[in-house]
């Protein structure tokens, strides 16, 4: 699928070769350089994270170009075709424009502190089809070397979906984050099975589990405020959590399964 692209590579050539040369890949797994000039300075903050995004596009080829153009002001550190073959279009040391408005354990300027790694895949808007092996292959291996140099945790590989929580949704629900896991890429553990014993928290309810809950999720990295009270916010931060941990069911719902997950997930975290 991605073929078109890396010809349209080949066939600027001549007239990108000087941006081509400024642009060494920082990655050692193999990856095609192709820069965009879509980024700025980190301002001296350490990179400790990786933000995996889907392009959400029809065309791969398509989402390259926005990537690199300047018209857009929208970028990524990487980008991975459906075939596996990856490009880099910004250096790792310089503040690709990715993730947006969004938060993660207290921080509100994410692109300043992690790594976005874009995967040609048409999303949601167009039925959500499933990720390729190829491209799970070379996604797991960026990340592995990416966490490797930046000695990035597990529990820092997110999604778009968990840092700009109501706003994005992506990789979404069909992305194999278990996956991932079992080739020892980010933190994840084995989601409770639905209609577990317990009873649900949702819209309207309060009081000290509520708290319990709503705290859990913030310890972990959620920008999520403790108010005690289950209103529109916390049913938002609960979606997104089922789509990366429990996707087997997204529902904005604190279930008996949800909950569960959640505090396995908190018990299993890695030291940071």
């Amino acid at each position: 699928m991605f073929g078109a692209a890396s010809q349209r590579v080949q066939n600027r050539r001549d007239i990108r070769e000087p941006m081509i040369h400024q642009l060494r890949p920082d990655s050692r797994i193999g990856v095609n350089a192709h820069p965009s000039p879509n980024h700025n300075e980190r301002k001296g903050k350490p990179v400790d994270s990786i933000i995996l995004h889907y392009t959400g596009m029809e065309s791969a080829d398509a989402a390259l170009d926005l990537l690199c153009d300047p018209v857009h002001e929208v970028s990524s550190h990487y980008l991975v075709s459906a075939d596996g073959e990856a490009f880099q279009l910004v250096p790792e040391d310089r503040r690709a424009w990715h993730a947006g408005r969004g938060t993660w354990a207290g921080e509100t300027d994410m692109n300043a502190r992690s790594v976005g790694i874009e995967m040609a895949n048409a999303g949601h808007k167009y039925g959500a089809p499933p990720f390729e092996d190829a491209q799970i292959e070379t996604v797991i291996a960026l990340c592995k070397d990416i966490a490797a140099r930046h000695r990035i945790s597990p529990s820092r590989i997110l999604g778009h979906s968990d840092i700009a929580v109501g706003r994005k949704i992506d990789p979404g629900e069909i992305f194999p984050w278990d996956r991932l896991a079992e080739a020892g890429v980010g933190h994840w553990v084995e989601p409770a099975a639905l209609g577990t014993e317990g009873h649900s928290l949702q819209h309207d309810d309060s009081g000290s589990e509520v708290v319990a809950l709503q705290k859990s999720l913030a310890d972990y990295g959620y920008g999520i405020a403790v108010t005690g009270i289950y209103d529109d916010a916390t049913a938002i931060v609960v979606t997104a959590f089922q789509r990366h941990f429990r996707p087997a069911l997204v529902h904005g719902i604190a279930d008996p399964s949800t909950r569960d997950t959640l505090a396995r997930l908190i018990a299993a975290a890695p030291a940071i």
